[in-house]
């Protein structure tokens, strides 16, 4: 199981996108977790999350796991098809409950009172291709699917 999980090529391209992708979630993580970056800080956060939007604690703390443990875990391609996964869930939702009531596009402008859900499209089809793809080059992934798929061919069953 493990090896399904962690297979990967040593593809650049997805390096590349991971690692951007792990960038943008891991300071949006640690905003939320952390308070750094101007964030709110963990238990902050839970609170809006929970009386300003309705979210249950429980899935609150997820979407906070998510985005940190998830921005994390691509910078340093390690689980990556799951840290996408997570990354992925959260902007389901965020379109969801949030985004989609200001329409696609962005608030350049700011002429709208929100943002709309273009950034969330770009970052499903993002997790889509690390989910599809695994972690790429350079990942701690890479080193354990070689390191399986070593031991996996080295003890066969007998016949």
């Amino acid at each position: 199981m493990l090896h399904q999980i962690v297979h990967t090529l040593e593809d650049w391209k997805l390096t590349i996108l991971r690692v951007m992708l792990g960038c943008i979630f891991f300071a949006h993580g640690a905003q939320k977790a952390l308070g750094w970056f101007g964030g709110n800080g963990f238990s902050g956060t839970v609170q809006y999350f929970t009386t300003s939007m309705g979210i249950p604690e429980f899935f609150a703390i997820l979407a906070i796991l998510a985005e940190f443990a998830g921005g994390l875990g691509l910078i340093f391609g390690l689980l990556g098809r799951i840290a996408a996964f997570g990354i992925a869930c959260n902007m389901l939702v965020a379109i969801a409950l949030v985004h989609s009531h200001f329409g696609f596009f962005m608030n350049w402008t700011g002429q709208q009172p929100g943002e709309g859900f273009e950034f969330h499209l770009l970052v499903l089809a993002m997790t889509a291709a690390v989910m599809i793809g695994g972690s790429g080059a350079f990942s701690i992934d890479l080193a354990l699917d070689r390191r399986t798929h070593t031991h996996h061919h080295a003890h066969p069953l007998p016949a």
